[in-house]
């Protein structure tokens, strides 16, 4: 079966793009405004972009309170769902009103970043903060603009629980059990892990 892009949808209405690059790293971004409040929400298009130096992305699908402060401040901090994490962070996905904090919303803990002044999720097993190095609104093939503004943050620090971290000072990604993102209303937990060496 071949269609057109946009021409593609299931019986529901969904997109199965999403479904297709799949499983993907949850966003879950914390700024804070201009006033100070805290703000947590989590984005489904997100990544790690680049290294040396070490840099992440994300997009905001229209202008939302994150990509606001992410304008007006310059930084955010990054904080990684682990499994026991996963309905929290979906309730910080709730459309609240400009000036409620999220973190309230979700009982989840505030604890202070190092080098940036949003908070990080306590009970995260790892945060990275950043600072913003780019915001583009992206275009499409005729050079319109979309809805969709891609951020690039990079890295300036970062957090890790000693609880995670292995005798050999590795991050145990297994431990943390990372939560991914699927298509439609999709999410996946870690099985095994294995290494994989690149040839000579």
């Amino acid at each position: 079966m071949f269609t057109a892009a946009e021409k593609v949808r299931d019986v529901y209405g969904y997109d199965p793009f999403k479904a297709i690059i799949a499983p993907r790293p949850i966003g879950w971004i914390s700024t804070i405004s201009k006033q100070g409040i805290p703000n947590l929400a989590p984005y489904s298009f997100f990544n790690a972009v680049g290294t040396s130096p070490n840099m992440l992305g994300f997009t905001s699908s229209g202008i939302k309170h994150t990509l606001i402060n992410c304008q007006d401040t310059g930084e955010f901090v990054f904080n990684l769902v682990s499994a026991d994490l996963v309905e929290a962070m979906n309730q910080t996905s709730a459309a609240l009103e400009a000036g409620m904090n999220e973190f309230e919303f979700a009982k989840l803990g505030q604890s202070p970043s190092v080098r940036v002044k949003p908070p990080r999720v306590t009970e995260s097993p790892a945060a990275v903060e950043c600072r913003v190095v780019s915001i583009q609104c992206l275009k499409d093939l005729e050079g319109r603009d979309t809805t969709n503004w891609f951020v690039i943050g990079q890295v300036v620090g970062l957090y890790i629980d000693p609880a995670f971290v292995t005798e050999g000072m590795r991050f145990d990604t297994a431990k943390a059990a990372i939560t991914s993102r699927c298509g439609y209303m999709d999410y996946m937990s870690p099985g095994p892990i294995f290494e994989l060496f690149r040839p000579e």
